[in-house]
């Protein structure tokens, strides 16, 4: 057996791994010229470290993706911090937002989404962004978008935008009601809603109408509307968040804050 730096040669003449002792040779045979032709291979540890640096790639790949789709989601960066990890505990919908998560495949198949309607504060968009922040994480496409946003469309844009909205996993679209009541307003919101439900994909909706006033609301005569809410109620369940305000609460705990501060005092 002869030793030669981390190699040494073993069976058949062939090179072995001193660490590992697996071969870095093969042989193959060679019925023309006799001598068999070797061919270098990795070895075990050598393979170990190959597969580790090739895991350790995609995995550096995978969260720039997940970093770059978290960015184009969100119009504001305050909501990539609002994930389930951080939710307070205090609103009982969150097991059920979990859940549309965990049995994400499904639902996709289902086509099934949602409507979070509730009064102001109660931490719909909350809901929606932690749903959308575990999806992205999971290498999913999601877009958040408002609909007093999507109402202000540029007539010049709108055909494209609206066609953009289809390549996302999940659409989110924030405040229905808050948009703007002109004809082409309406036109906007009926073409971003109506492009989601041809694409057959999941779409969240959060709003502060109640489920009655959604209700009264695709029972008018006004047919924007009509169009608008039917197709929403065809793709979403509705669900109530009726919790404790969030932003309430975050200014109760701001007024504590600075009570504290107070008390200090200080001098300048």
């Amino acid at each position: 057996m002869k030793a030669e730096d981390d190699i040494y040669i073993g069976d058949g003449g062939l090179e072995y791994c001193s660490n590992c002792h697996t071969p870095r040779q093969h042989a193959i045979p060679n019925s023309i010229m006799g001598a068999d032709f070797k061919v270098h291979i990795m070895c075990k540890c050598q393979r170990s470290r190959y597969e580790a640096e090739q895991a350790e790639r995609k995995e550096r790949e995978f969260q720039a993706l997940v970093a770059g789709n978290r960015n184009i989601c969100f119009h504001e960066s305050r909501m990539r911090e609002w994930t389930f990890e951080n939710d307070d505990g205090k609103n009982p919908m969150i097991d059920k937002a979990k859940a549309f998560v965990a049995n994400w495949d499904e639902v996709k198949h289902k086509r099934a989404g949602l409507i979070l309607f509730g009064g102001v504060g109660s931490g719909k968009t909350y809901i929606a962004a932690a749903i959308a922040n575990a999806l992205l994480d999971k290498g999913l496409r999601v877009l958040m978008k408002d609909f007093a946003e999507i109402s202000n469309i540029s007539i010049f844009d709108s055909e494209e935008y609206v066609k953009s909205l289809s390549d996302y996993d999940l659409l989110i679209l924030d405040d229905l009601g808050a948009e703007r009541k002109s004809e082409f307003a309406m036109q906007n919101v009926f073409n971003v809603v109506n492009r989601r439900w041809e694409s057959g994909k999941p779409l969240i909706v959060t709003t502060n109408l109640s489920l009655i006033e959604m209700k009264q609301l695709r029972a008018r005569d006004d047919i924007q509307y009509q169009r608008i809410y039917d197709r929403i109620f065809d793709m979403c369940v509705p669900l109530c968040v009726d919790g404790v305000s969030k932003r309430l609460s975050l200014a109760e705990n701001k007024c504590e804050y600075m009570e504290s501060v107070f008390e200090k005092g200080g001098t300048l």
